[in-house]
């Protein structure tokens, strides 16, 4: 019994350090599906089969703790570790979450891809531009995103990178996703167009500035409280926002792209 129990404990902590928690994705995917275009919308839930992209936006977490998709392990995440620029940052050989993002838009765009193919990448696309705006998965290759950063979320023991999954959002807002999104996706087409502006890079750049930042204000031994929560509740809304956004962006211009657009550009 021990046994079992250890090793459940051993699966729910991986499980636990590989996002954005289920609202999160939620909320991101929530955001894309209604910033979608009418013709977008079709394709999706043509590929989909009718399904919403929320309901597959936390599929990926699980799968790739199975056999069949172990391969997108390390797909989740782009560590750099201190003191390298992302612009030198080491290639990992099994992929990562900007390789492997970008293969994911290849498949959706290519006219050659069978419906199979397309539907597997969507699953896969809709979780990891999520991931991508979660500030660990641009942590550090030394502590495992966060993971071996050791504080306490008030009088609980934890790591950073599962404070920044699950524990920082529930107690910015207790909201559902629905409510994630009603409260956040305000901004103006101009404004919003201004959050999508770049390719994949630019944005995963930016999440690793953000996780740098995030690493100097939570030093190893940190006692979480309300003042950390309130500093970096804007950070938590504005990085769901965008990657809402930003993969709303990325289907409207595979599906129905103005003339200027191509997923190339990505």
């Amino acid at each position: 019994m021990k046994k079992a129990i250890a090793l459940l404990s051993l699966t729910l902590t991986a499980l636990s350090a590989l996002a954005w928690s289920q609202k999160g994705h939620d909320t991101v995917a929530y955001i894309a599906e209604r910033n979608l275009t009418k013709a977008t919308a079709d394709s999706v839930a043509a590929i989909l089969d009718g399904r919403s992209p929320v309901y597959w936006a936390n599929w990926l977490d699980n799968a790739s703790h199975t056999p069949s998709f172990a391969y997108t392990k390390t797909w989740h995440y782009k560590n750099i570790d201190e003191g390298i620029e992302y612009e030198n940052a080491p290639i990992n050989p099994d992929g990562d979450v900007v390789t492997a993002t970008r293969q994911q838009i290849a498949l959706l765009a290519d006219p050659k891809s069978t419906k199979g193919q397309k539907e597997l990448a969507m699953k896969i696309l809709i979780h990891l531009v999520g991931d991508m705006h979660q500030p660990m998965h641009m942590g550090h290759f030394s502590d495992r995103g966060g993971n071996k950063v050791q504080l306490r979320f008030f009088d609980r023991g934890t790591n950073l990178h599962s404070i920044w999954d699950s524990s920082l959002p529930n107690a910015a807002h207790n909201w559902t996703y629905t409510e994630w999104q009603q409260q956040l996706d305000r901004l103006t087409p101009e404004e919003a167009a201004k959050v999508t502006q770049g390719n994949i890079d630019d944005w995963a750049k930016q999440t690793h500035q953000i996780a740098t930042r995030v690493y100097d204000y939570f030093p190893t031994g940190t006692k979480v409280s309300y003042n950390h929560i309130a500093a970096w509740t804007p950070v938590i809304e504005e990085q769901l926002l965008r990657g809402g956004l930003r993969l709303a962006r990325i289907l409207n211009t595979i599906y129905d792209p103005k003339p200027e657009e191509s997923p190339d550009s990505f």
